[in-house]
């Protein structure tokens, strides 16, 4: 069922403006109060118990003499692992693929997708390797999945080696447990495993696997697969299985398939609505990278807005600018639509189809709305609010004004003693565009009796000091690609308390040096 008035040429149609939810999946997390083994894992794997068509049976490679390089003690928090596992040679064993787990029953999924906007056919995991599920009771669903990214070649490699790189793996584990420690939803990262095992990229490097953490791994793309595969039994079969494991309250509603598009498209509005307010950009929104969960998934050509400009493209190969940072609400809306598209024939007309997906741009704008208004100290709302952020953020970009230096700078803002806003005025070329804005900033603060302490300390837990930026993730892998992972360790500890002064490493959190500008990644990184 392929309807023109809702696709074209393998592409679904929208409409979409420009326009960032914190989960308690996602929430800070507490220390458990119980604590397992490495042995002691109690691991099983209900997608194995899906038909074999959706997935491949099949062992990690192994990989020659592994290594620690780093771990997450937060993300070993979620499943009751003790840290002490860290330093054990079962551990890096197992999380290197060399080893199995009692009750793991390893396999690769299949899925398709459409990247950069054309339909690309099957892909799957091609490098990664689904262990099994660990139960989390700081988990929406009751289970964390554990995955190991760089595991090997498998059926969906598609000529590739199935390995990942020391470089990318280091990212990958730092912008996880950055991204949850602002709050955001995404995938979690337990450790990197590195090997001297030489991995032919653009230039040689060393293999590793990157442990990953998720309720579940399924993607816009598993359902994009059943649907232009023509499979509506698996479709079908495929919703089912996400209903009963991650939206359980969703299994008696009357239309549980149009409730499930509904609240894909929520998440993932409010998802993207935090992207843009922390600067994030994901680099490669294709849909066989958006997760039916509403997290952020698949960290490649990531980065994080420094000199603000909203036309900024994280990802090297993205020549179109496809994903650049302004058109990331675009992309997800369109993303949501070829879900919506892929779910048509369990929901049975486009009307209905389109009916759960109207949801997608009330939810963006009112979190982005909120967003904003919390980011700028602002507690009430009020009719102008928007053009207050659009002219801000336009004096921004005209002299590409450094985003979380601003943001932090702002907080410290005296209502009534413009004497003291040389700090802030010194990020601006033209002073004297920013000056207005202030006086209307000013103006809209006293419209509300905002105070000045009260305001820096509501503006300081939601604007981070420190973010992942790319010459501090270069500088960690320089070090690391030498056996050196002290620069690593470092890094990761600091991200764990973005919104703290930590003034010990004020460094983090300096402006950039000119030759982080030289820094390109890509769709390999």
């Amino acid at each position: 069922m392929r309807l023109a008035a809702f696709c074209h040429n393998g592409a679904p149609l929208l409409s979409a403006r420009l326009g960032p939810a914190t989960t308690a999946m996602n929430s800070p997390e507490h220390p458990s109060h119980f604590r397992y083994t490495l042995s002691e894992l109690p691991l099983t794997n209900r997608f194995a118990s899906l038909p074999p068509a959706f997935h491949t049976r099949l062992s990690a490679t192994p990989l020659p003499a592994p290594y620690l390089v780093c771990a997450s003690e937060a993300a070993a928090d979620l499943i009751g692992l003790d840290p002490e596992a860290f330093d054990s040679a079962r551990f890096v064993d197992v999380f290197s693929g060399n080893a199995e787990l009692p009750g793991s029953m390893p396999l690769s999924g299949v899925y398709s997708g459409h990247q950069f906007g054309v339909w690309a056919g099957q892909l799957g995991d091609g490098r990664a390797i689904l262990l099994g599920e660990v139960p989390s009771p700081q988990s929406p669903t009751g289970s964390m999945e554990l995955q190991l990214k760089g595991a090997g070649k498998t059926p969906y490699s598609r000529m590739a080696d199935g390995r990942a790189v020391l470089r990318s793996s280091i990212r990958e584990f730092l912008c996880s447990e950055a991204i949850a420690a602002l709050g955001i939803p995404g995938t979690r990262a337990l450790c990197v495993i590195g090997s001297d095992q030489p991995v032919i990229r653009e230039t040689v490097e060393t293999a590793a696997v990157v442990t990953r953490m998720s309720p579940n791994f399924v993607r816009f793309g598993s359902f994009e697969h059943w649907f232009w595969n023509e499979r509506h039994d698996e479709l079908k079969i495929l919703a089912d299985y996400v209903i009963a494991h991650s939206y359980p309250h969703l299994a008696d509603h009357p239309q549980p398939y149009h409730a499930l598009l509904r609240e894909v498209t929520q998440r993932s509005a409010e998802l993207v609505a935090q992207w843009q307010t922390v600067g994030f950009m994901h680099g490669v929104l294709n849909t066989d990278n958006m997760s039916i969960l509403g997290e952020t998934l698949d960290y490649g050509p990531f980065g994080f807005m420094e000199a603000f400009n909203p036309h900024h493209i994280c990802n090297h190969s993205d020549h179109q600018g496809r994903y650049a940072y302004q058109m990331q609400p675009r992309i997800v809306e369109w993303n949501c639509y070829a879900l919506g598209q892929a779910m048509l024939p369990l929901m049975g007309d486009v009307d209905t189809v389109k009916d759960a997906l109207t949801v997608y741009q009330p939810t963006f704008e009112k979190k982005i709305g909120t967003l904003w208004r919390t980011k700028l100290g602002l507690e009430t709302e009020q009719a102008d609010d928007d053009a207050l952020v659009r002219e801000l953020l336009t004096v921004m970009a005209t002299g590409r004004v450094d985003f979380p230096v601003f943001f932090r700078r702002l907080s410290n803002l005296k209502c009534d003693d413009p004497s003291a806003d040389a700090p802030l005025r010194d990020l601006f070329i033209n002073r004297d565009a920013f000056d207005a804005w202030l006086v209307k900033y000013r103006l809209r603060l006293r419209l509300e009796n905002s105070v000045d302490e009260a305001r820096k300390i509501a503006m300081n837990r939601v604007n981070p000091k420190f973010v992942l930026r790319n010459h501090l993730a270069q500088a960690a892998i320089e070090k690391a690609q030498q056996k050196d992972f002290s620069e690593v360790k470092r890094l990761h500890q600091i991200l764990q308390r973005p919104f703290d002064e930590q003034p010990e490493h004020e460094a983090y959190a300096d402006l950039p040096p000119d030759w982080a500008a030289s820094i390109s990644v890509s769709c390999s990184s």
